[in-house]
């Protein structure tokens, strides 16, 4: 009996302490904000808003290694698209190119010069198994050179909005072990540099501007002139027994990379339910580390963050609902959303979040009014969503949806000459009015 007593007291001792724990410390029961990822560097984002939902050292600067690849895929992708080139040209493979596809240093699918190859078997070789030949002899057939696509390479890269980068050849090896063959205009010991932010706004634009990546991205294995070559991305639906443990539902892109001083690194994405997520880990331990951080990073995005609508278009502020109006048939005019504001979000966030109208200046007058007419969903200004909350990582792009328009609801007339001269009689003589005021209250102070 005295056992039982003891169990049943310790029992309760402990549901006490674990009822202490959620009252005292909710956030205990709440999903893990830090990942404790095995990554230098980490970032994850929703694809639809560009809204950073993770990221751990998202600038700092990396060799991204073969993630390189994504540049030169957009760059080719935009030359077919240009009509530079097609799937069906055929291009032969320089010295260069053969040099390092012979390199046994270089795993790659052992090109020939004695053949021509089309863009499309090139580009396969390149986006499915990171080959670094098919990549020289694709920048080679666009540019001229290498030396002349790394040029396009950080031009597109300035276009797009990348914050920190640098690109000294197609491939994402390193300068130092090209044999002396690094691209004019950059050095031996040169390195293609990265932060996770920027390959992640890199893989954004790819993915955006050119959707069918994704159709070659998720091919496990395909055929490449009488040989099989298959992806180094694990998370795919591989036939190998070895790699199901690595299988990740959804997943089908996008560049994996290694090099000895970049370490083992993978931007990948994966949609589910019609959402899509973009992930990028750097610097991991191994090939398999990798994957396995990506995996958290994509179960931490799916599990937790839903996208909801939390202000409808035509939503107003308390106390902000109007602008006024200058020379108009109505002194004020209803403004509201132009859009809808939707992003993901915890949801135990939803009530963190608010939102503030930025008035366009160059729409007033000295007075701050507007000035008639006006026309019905004018633009005056854009509605910015305000978290207050901890952790907000903000947006991989410039336009995202947590900023709108602010419109007018109605259009307002400007008033005809007639009523104008009337409000101007009318405040001429409430300012001699106001002024007489002043001076007798003056004369008896």
């Amino acid at each position: 009996m005295k056992y039982d007593i003891k169990l049943n007291f310790t029992i309760l001792f402990v549901f006490a302490i674990m009822f202490a724990t959620i009252v005292i410390n909710p956030s205990g029961i709440k999903a893990q904000e830090s990942l404790d990822l095995n990554a230098e560097s980490a970032i994850l984002v929703d694809f639809d808003t560009g809204k950073i939902l993770y990221s751990k050292n998202p600038d700092a600067t990396i060799p991204p290694a073969s993630m390189t690849k994504m540049m030169t895929e957009y760059l080719v992708l935009e030359a077919i698209q240009n009509g530079e080139i097609s799937w069906d040209t055929t291009t032969e493979i320089s010295d260069y190119a053969y040099s390092i596809s012979a390199n046994d240093a270089f795993s790659g699918v052992g090109l020939k010069q004695d053949q021509p190859y089309t863009v499309k078997e090139l580009y396969e070789a390149m986006a499915i198994n990171s080959d670094n030949a098919t990549t020289i002899a694709l920048a080679e057939l666009i540019a001229g050179s290498e030396g002349e696509f790394v040029k396009l390479m950080n031009q597109k890269a300035e276009e797009m909005g990348l914050s920190e980068f640098e690109f000294v050849n197609s491939t994402g090896l390193d300068n130092a072990d090209l044999a002396g063959n690094h691209p004019e205009g950059t050095d031996s010991d040169d390195l293609n540099l990265l932060s996770a932010r920027s390959t992640a706004l890199l893989a954004y634009n790819l993915v955006h501007d050119f959707p069918e990546v994704l159709d070659t991205s998720s091919i496990p294995e395909t055929e490449f002139a009488d040989q099989s070559i298959r992806n180094w991305n694990w998370m795919l639906p591989h036939e190998a027994s070895f790699l199901e443990q690595f299988f990740y539902e959804g997943v089908d892109g996008l560049k994996t990379g290694y090099t000895e001083s970049g370490g083992n690194s993978f931007a990948g994405t994966a949609i589910r339910n019609g959402n899509r997520l973009i992930t990028v880990v750097m610097k991991t331990d191994s090939k398999e580390e990798r994957f396995e951080e990506t995996a958290k990073l994509l179960d931490y995005g799916f599990k937790n963050f839903q996208t909801q609508e939390l202000f409808a278009e035509g939503y107003q502020l308390d106390g902000k609902s109007t602008l006024p109006v200058q020379k108009g048939k109505e002194d004020t005019v209803k403004v509201s959303l132009g859009d809808a504001i939707s992003v993901p979000i915890k949801s135990e966030d939803a009530e963190q979040y608010s939102i503030e109208y930025v008035i366009d200046q160059d729409k007033l007058n000295e007075d701050g009014e507007l000035t008639a007419p006006i026309e019905k969903g004018e633009v005056v200004g854009t509605v910015n969503l305000v978290f207050e909350g901890e952790n907000d990582y903000g947006y991989i792009i410039s336009k995202n949806s947590s900023s709108v328009p602010l419109v007018t609801e109605d259009g307002v007339e400007k008033a005809n000459w007639f009523m104008l001269t009337l409000g101007a009689i009318g405040d001429f003589f409430a300012n001699i009015f106001t002024s007489a005021v002043d001076w007798i209250k003056g004369l008896f102070s």
